[in-house]
């Protein structure tokens, strides 16, 4: 039985642990939270073995576990680092930091130390995200020219977002959301794709604004970013980020011979579709009706639906697990936490006048799963 440890036992915390559910081969051993009544009732409805303090925790882990630091963005650099330095793996909700040069001290300690650092989301390990990679690396679209990411949410400050909760009673952290930003918060469920599937992002140019600027605890801090990330090796993608537009959630590779599109980005079993492009008389035109690409096995489990969420949240926990067990290199890993980091932090701070931005981590495409 592989052992996993909770740090942060707020709303997303409940998503990790219906999705642990579906992975027998798991358990949670314990859990903190600094706030002792949300821990009591988290742990009541999960079953979880409650700890004392930090120190517990990773005691009762032992170093053979991954540490889950689910806590809020602010408090990620600190706890990451008192992980690091107790000798644990840890697996970190977005981002591993909120500057770059913390989460650059993060990757430096786990290098010394011999650690995997993992950074979510790990919707990249799902079938919808694996399978449109596979389908990339065959050409099935043919060369892969650009790619438009869309991760708009909606009008979210005009939402009912008072009345959300987790399973075990958790209130959506609305002011933190609002005060980190949906680029922190949500670039990450595109750009993971795009780092697996082509590698190190080369240049950034971005801009970022707050285009809704009375929401609840949040200042200046960027409701809106839209991103030109230059690959390396690969195409030129456009990655826009929004809680101000109606809901879209695409991603397109367009190639030599048509368009690949995954409609989801919060689905794990979102159709991969082929539209090829024909031309009808004096017309050119995708097809209509997309041809489905599909997996070539069996994929991982899936919980089902959960709020605005069809995702297996342990599929990065589950990885490293493995990774550990097996001996092998960790596909999540501590060069795309850090090269993730990087570049989400470009987009979100660019404002309007920072121009091309070099980066300077980078990583290699994903060993792609055997099923894709």
């Amino acid at each position: 039985m592989s052992r996993v440890a909770i740090i942060g036992c707020g709303f997303v915390a409940d998503l990790y642990m219906r999705s642990l559910a579906s992975h027998p081969e798991v358990t949670a051993c314990a859990a903190y939270d600094r706030d002792h009544a949300r821990l009591a009732a988290f742990c009541a409805h999960w079953g979880v073995a409650p700890a004392a303090d930090l120190a517990g925790l990773l005691v009762t882990l032992g170093t053979d576990g991954v540490v889950l630091n689910l806590t809020n963005p602010g408090a990620h650099y600190e706890v990451n680092r008192a992980c690091l330095e107790a000798g644990h793996h840890v697996y970190s909700e977005k981002p591993l930091a909120m500057e770059v040069a913390q989460a650059q001290e993060l990757f430096d300690l786990a290098a010394t130390r011999g650690l995997m650092l993992a950074s979510a989301p790990c919707s990249v390990l799902g079938e919808a995200a694996q399978v449109l990679a596979a389908a990339v690396r065959r050409d099935v679209a043919g060369t892969p020219r650009l790619v438009y990411a869309e991760l708009d949410d909606g009008f979210i400050p005009q939402a009912p977002y008072g009345k959300w909760q987790s399973e075990s009673g958790a209130p959506w952290p609305y002011e933190d959301e609002f005060r980190v930003g949906c680029t922190l918060e949500h670039a990450g469920y595109y750009l993971s794709w795009l780092i697996a599937m082509f590698g190190r992002v080369e240049t950034v140019v971005a801009a970022s604004a707050s285009v809704i600027p009375d929401k609840p605890g949040a200042g200046a801090t960027p409701d809106f970013s839209v991103a030109t990330l230059f690959f390396a090796d690969g195409p030129v993608a456009r990655l826009t980020c929004s809680i101000a537009a109606p809901h879209d959630h695409r991603i397109r590779v367009i190639g030599d011979k048509g368009v690949l599109q995954v409609a989801r980005a919060w689905d794990n079993a979102a159709p991969v579709r082929f539209f090829r492009r024909l031309t009808i008389r004096r017309r050119l035109l995708e097809h209509p009706f997309g041809r489905r690409i599909r997996a070539r096995g069996a994929t991982h489990p899936k919980p089902g639906r959960w709020g605005a969420a069809s995702m297996n949240f342990a599929l990065g926990p589950v990885e490293m697990l493995a990774a550990l067990a097996e001996g092998r290199a960790c596909r999540l890993s501590n060069d795309m936490a850090l090269h993730l980091t990087e570049v989400t932090l470009a987009i979100q701070n660019a404002g309007r006048t920072t121009g091309p931005q070099v980066m300077q981590s980078g990583c290699e495409r994903m060993e792609l799963l055997p099923w894709a």
